[in-house]
């Protein structure tokens, strides 16, 4: 059986130069299908009539329906037959550079070892759920491609930099900008020799760290594993023991904060939900939004009003890493005791606000009574991240907010 090196070239469907912007779209699970109907509305090569393929039939249509998944694979094929996606001639590695803002941060798109997933060698950091899977599943199946990237994180490499500098010092293939401001690069790397620099030089890591994607990449190793099952001449070299990854340098990501918001107090007026946190927190009232400028530190938003929360007796710095976690804090010593949420992923009563909202968007929650209160937390650092993988654990849900976000429809990985 032939063994794939940790990560290898792939002749990808791509958009044409011409058509790169009017195929950009946003990742699949960032819209609900309305919010897909309106942003692809007079635009006809949106990738989004892939990746939220409903958005082309009847509205009420279920978006896991068989006939949704149909009608991406419709679409690609469409796409491709006009021209306005085309296969690359070689395998090649590609650069994907984000740009929002005075941030910037430049990466590497590969086909990744599903072996090496399966292993453990490219690390997970959450769990799973199954229905999400068996969407991305009969997604990948339908249009026999790897679509939606996975985010990962690497430690430097000073090979894999070398190449990106001298790749980048030369014109895009393409640049996009996004609807958010956000700029999207691509260079193709089809030198043969940067390509072996590249190979060798991931295949010399020990890990890679996922940082979004962990449906796509799980989907991925379940399809590899039913096409290996029915396939007895399999090598191990087939293009579905691949997925689709984006790795970017773990100094160069960034973390934005991931915030709760909660329907009730458990019963508790707000003065006694107060004072039942004073014996975990010091409670500070704020003249503002208490954005949090450190571990240890959260905002809570009641009643109309800010208050600063410091966390009393923080954990060593030797202590369990997942324990450590300012979201593990927030649900250990106030969340579960106070409020009786003890299982995020299943209580109705609490709600999660990713931090390119801002804490205006946890006003609006509480200030409009949906929630009675909102809490504003520190980001999680990629050193935790990777401390917690490495420690073989998980983190608790909604603990990572990564910005900015990998557009859908710029590079693929066919299975053919």
């Amino acid at each position: 059986m032939t063994a794939l090196p940790l990560f290898r070239p792939f002749a990808a469907l791509r958009p044409t130069r011409a058509q790169a912007a009017a195929v950009a779209a946003p990742p699949y699970d960032v819209l609900d299908s309305q919010e897909a109907r309106t942003r692809a509305r007079g635009r006809p090569w949106s990738f989004l009539h892939i990746s939220k393929a409903e958005i082309d039939l009847p509205p009420g249509t279920d978006p896991h329906a068989p006939e949704v998944y149909a009608k991406a694979a419709e679409n690609l094929r469409r796409m491709v037959a006009e021209g306005v996606i085309v296969r690359e001639s070689q395998p090649c590695y590609y650069v994907y550079r984000l740009v929002s803002g005075a941030h910037a941060q430049t990466g590497v798109v590969a086909a990744a070892s599903v072996a090496a997933y399966d292993s453990q060698r490219i690390r997970r950091h959450e769990f799973t759920r199954p229905d999400k899977e068996d969407d991305r599943v009969r997604q990948i199946e339908a249009v026999d491609a790897h679509t939606g990237p996975v985010l990962a994180a690497f430690r430097p490499l000073p090979e894999v930099a070398r190449v990106l500098e001298r790749t980048t010092g030369a014109a895009p293939e393409f640049s996009v900008t996004a609807d958010d401001g956000i700029v999207h690069s691509l260079w193709i790397v089809s030198d043969r020799d940067d390509i072996a620099r590249l190979t060798t030089a991931f295949d010399g890591v020990d890990a890679l760290y996922i940082a979004d994607g962990h449906h796509r990449s799980a989907a991925a190793s379940r399809v590899a594993a039913a096409r290996r099952a029915a396939n007895p001449a399999h090598r191990g070299d087939e293009p579905y023991n691949s997925f689709l990854i984006v790795a970017f340098p773990a100094a160069e990501m960034l973390i934005m904060d991931y915030n709760r918001v909660v329907r009730d107090l458990n019963g508790l007026s707000p003065e006694a939900f107060l004072d039942r946190i004073g014996g975990d927190f010091s409670v500070t009232p704020s003249d503002g939004p208490a954005k949090p400028s450190r571990y240890g530190e959260m905002g809570l938003y009641l009643r109309g009003r800010w208050y600063r929360l410091g966390v009393r007796d923080l954990p060593a710095a030797d202590a369990d890493p997942v324990d450590r976690l300012d979201v593990s804090l927030l649900t250990d010593r106030l969340l579960a005791p106070v409020l009786g949420i003890e299982d995020l992923r299943k209580d109705k009563r609490i709600d999660f606000v990713g931090g390119a909202r801002g804490l205006a968007e946890l006003e609006r929650r509480v200030d409009s009574g949906e929630m009675a209160a909102a809490f504003a937390l520190h980001p999680t650092s990629m050193n935790d991240l990777i401390a917690v993988t490495e420690a073989g654990k998980v983190m608790p849900p909604k603990s990572t907010w990564f910005e900015p976000k990998l557009a859908d429809g710029l590079v693929s990985l066919p299975l053919d």
